[in-house]
């Protein structure tokens, strides 16, 4: 889109005037396309880190395994592999009740705070309170 810029020191200010609302218009088309360009790479560039995000997720899943097999086995050096996996059970379910624990007591403060049509609520009420006291 090469424009070709003239000279426009000689232009009277009537006709300078004038073409503002040209310019003005240009202007904000070319910046409209170019928030549509940005928008367009940016959803781009975000989606395809996404799918690396999935794809270090997959390998992370199956390392899980792989790990908790290598720490029976280092346990069945000591103890019997049944023993072995049994207290690696029971970590994990520990581990489990933990991060339970940890999110019930997150939800619960969650629950507890007022929410924005709560306080709606709750200053309609004071005002119809306020008002009624006048009367």
């Amino acid at each position: 889109m090469a424009r070709d810029f003239r000279d426009r020191a000689d232009d009277s200010f009537l006709t300078l005037v004038g073409d503002l609302p040209e310019l003005i218009g240009n202007l904000v088309k070319a910046e409209i396309d170019a928030a549509k360009r940005w928008v367009t790479r940016t959803a781009k560039d975000s989606g395809i880190g996404a799918v690396w995000f999935v794809v270090a997720l997959f390998f992370l899943f199956w390392a899980v395994p792989v790990l908790l097999v290598f720490a029976i086995a280092g346990l069945s050096s000591w103890w019997p592999v049944w023993l072995s996996a049994i207290v690696v059970f029971g970590g994990l379910l520990l581990a489990v009740a933990v991060f339970v624990l940890l999110g019930l007591l997150r939800f619960r403060k969650v629950l507890r705070r007022e929410n924005p049509a709560q306080a709606v609520g709750t200053d309609f009420r004071l005002m119809k309170d306020t008002g009624d006291d006048h009367s």
